[in-house]
């Protein structure tokens, strides 16, 4: 018997007041949201255009370095 009141203490919302707790939730982190400023966008767009390239040259070499490598063994 006790653990029939502590499982109706225990009990979930219904499916209604759980999704507007969740959009009411969504609307809050939404609020903290800082758009950033034009200077801050181009800044990190070319830190990541830069990083995105840096990183196809390295895979280039090991491809092309591997390559030569595997030919060179079995060749």
């Amino acid at each position: 018997m006790a653990k029939e009141r502590k499982d109706r203490n225990n009990a979930k919302p219904n499916i209604f007041v759980r999704i507007g707790l969740f959009i009411k939730q969504i609307f809050s982190e939404l609020g903290k949201v800082v758009t950033p400023t034009s200077k801050e966008l181009f800044a990190w767009s070319f830190s990541v255009f830069i990083f995105v390239g840096l990183l196809m040259v390295m895979v280039t070499a090991m491809d092309f370095g591997l390559g030569k490598l595997v030919l060179w063994i079995f060749g």
